[in-house]
């Protein structure tokens, strides 16, 4: 018979899973799933300790389009109750989720403020985004 601790457990462990897109894959080893599903329970692991702040350094890295996509689908949906620190390179995924980004280059700040002023900025679109001096990406 499980405790009422027992039970609160198993209650948000089903909410994480569910929030973070498992649900159907319960009970399932994580070393079975998709590197895309294994960064999703790495997440709801991580929301377990109940964090103010989620730092996320690259969770879109080595995902295919499918996985991608459900990534800024959960980091958007982290971000309603979140704060979260987001180091990313994938810039349109950066562009979905970033209500106000800080974009570097070697370590220095290049331009920070909102996803609009970002993307207007011709220092950013020369760096990162294909502008014709571009140089990194």
């Amino acid at each position: 018979m499980e405790t009422h601790f027992q039970q609160e457990l198993n209650k948000l462990k089903e909410q994480l899973l569910k929030m973070a897109g498992l649900a159907e894959r319960r009970g399932e080893y994580a070393a079975g799933l998709s590197h895309g599903e294994q960064r999703q329970l790495e997440i709801a692991m991580c929301l377990a300790t109940s964090p103010k702040v989620l730092l996320l350094d690259e969770p879109l890295a080595g995902m295919g389009a499918i996985e991608s996509e459900r990534m800024v689908e959960l980091i958007k949906l982290l971000g309603r109750d979140h704060a979260i620190m987001l180091i990313e390179h994938d810039m349109d995924a950066v562009f979905a989720v970033a209500q106000r980004l800080t974009v570097m280059v070697s370590g220095e700040v290049l331009e920070s403020g909102t996803p609009e002023q970002v993307r207007a900025s011709p220092a950013v679109q020369s760096a990162y985004l294909g502008g014709s001096e571009g140089t990194h990406g």
